[in-house]
Formats: structure tokens, sequence, C-alpha cells
């Protein structure tokens, strides 16, 4: 099989150019979306708050989601670690 050479990429100023606009306009989308969720959130906390449910850790929620229920292994090593008699 024959090798050539790399071809050689050059980066113009118009690349730059559209590079920083595609990111100023992701940035402001991203404080945009930001901004709404944290006032619906604002809102959320409102209404659990009033209704008195107890606030969940983010390791719960994530549990919660995934459907883990974790449970300790009864009669492990660990359960008898300092009963070791010599």
């Amino acid at each position: 099989m024959l090798r050539r050479k790399p071809t050689r990429l050059e980066l113009k100023l118009d690349d730059i150019e559209e590079f920083e606009s595609v990111r100023k306009e992701l940035e402001s989308r991203r404080k945009q979306r930001d901004e709404a969720e944290a006032a619906a959130g604002g809102e959320e906390a409102a209404a659990i708050g009033a209704l008195g449910t107890e606030h969940k850790s983010r390791e719960q929620l994530i549990h919660e989601r995934i459907g883990y229920k974790p449970q300790p292994k009864a009669g492990g090593r660990t359960a008898h670690f300092g009963t070791f008699e010599f």
C-alpha cells in the first residue's frame, strides 16, 4: 500500500471567528437554560417546603432514579471484624 504525506490543515481567521461566535451562542443558551432551571427550581423548592417533604441528598436521588436499594450483607467478614479471638 502506498503512503502519502499527511494533509496540512491551516487555521484561518474566518474559522476562528466562526468558532468564537458558535461558542458565545452556546454559552448564552446555557445561561438562559440555567436561569430558567434556577427559577423553576426555586418555585419547586417552595412547593416542596410547603408540603413538608424531606430533602434528599444527591446520592439518594441517583439511587432512586436507577432503582438501587442498598442493603448491607449479613454475616460477611466485615460484620465480625472486631470479634477475632486468638
